[in-house]
């Protein structure tokens, strides 16, 4: 079975069902058809731009071209984290504590997939490293704004609570201890439930991305559980990571709670 090949008129006739929920909202006010029409341009001009950098990274395998397209995913991922945040610390540490645990996580994570589970060589393929990597960074990247988020706004909103806790000789660990576990909970519970429905109530994307291209549907099966199971796992390391790193920034060397570290809440 080959895959069918979709022309510009395809595409077209798929773009005017969005142009069709834009003009939607305006008839019912509801306010976001200016964002759907813009999410829909840039969609389609990263995933062309993304296309075409492919194709010239599959021709020639260039760890250096390699590297700097995974630094751009990276560094974009990082923004967008920072930029889901109510409350985001303020200054680099805004951006640097979603970018650093999204390394720490969904590198080591795709890392060990590439060389022990699927065994690439050399790991660094592109075919394989950037749409691994891609799902890690994404799904990665929600898990950890949204625990984030839910740390920093229930911080602000308990402040008094918190600070009550110290007074009473609790350590800074002790007295963020529940808010902490419901952050962690927050950015596990997209993951938790894509894999808990998948198969039943949805078909996820990986697996019906290789049905389209002709792949046997139990060795999509296999793929998309693999994946499955390191995003698990890459979403829980880096919002364990983001949630410590959070939580310890908001306190200082004599425990006391630092409220000042986090930008002005925003509408």
């Amino acid at each position: 079975m080959t895959l069918i090949s979709l022309n510009p008129v395809d595409l077209a006739l798929a773009a005017g069902l969005v142009l069709l929920l834009a003009a939607l909202s305006w008839r019912l006010h509801l306010g976001v058809q200016r964002r759907i029409l813009i999410a829909a341009a840039r969609s389609t001009v990263q995933l062309i731009l993304l296309g075409l950098v492919l194709n010239v990274l599959f021709a020639t395998t260039a760890p250096i071209l390699i590297g700097l397209l995974v630094l751009v995913m990276l560094s974009v991922a990082g923004w967008e984290v920072m930029a889901r945040q109510k409350r985001r610390f303020s200054g680099p540490w805004g951006y640097g504590i979603g970018a650093l645990s999204m390394f720490l996580s969904s590198f080591s994570i795709t890392l060990l997939a590439l060389t022990l589970i699927i065994g690439v060589q050399p790991w660094y393929q592109p075919q394989y490293l950037i749409p691994l990597l891609g799902m890690l960074l994404g799904n990665t990247m929600n898990g950890i704004a949204i625990a984030l988020d839910n740390l920093t706004r229930q911080a602000a909103e308990n402040h008094n609570r918190i600070e009550a806790r110290l007074m009473l000789g609790a350590t800074w660990s002790q007295a963020i201890d529940d808010i902490r576990r419901d952050a962690l909970r927050s950015g596990l519970i997209p993951i938790v439930n894509a894999m808990a429905s998948a198969g039943i109530v949805s078909l996820p994307g990986m697996m019906t991305g290789q049905i389209l291209a002709g792949s046997a549907p139990m060795e999509a099966a296999k793929y998309q559980l693999l994946i499955m199971f390191l995003i698990a796992a890459g979403t829980g390391l880096g919002s364990v990571a983001a949630v410590w790193i959070g939580s310890r920034r908001l306190f200082d060397e004599r425990d006391r709670l630092r409220l000042d570290r986090l930008a002005p809440g925003r509408q």
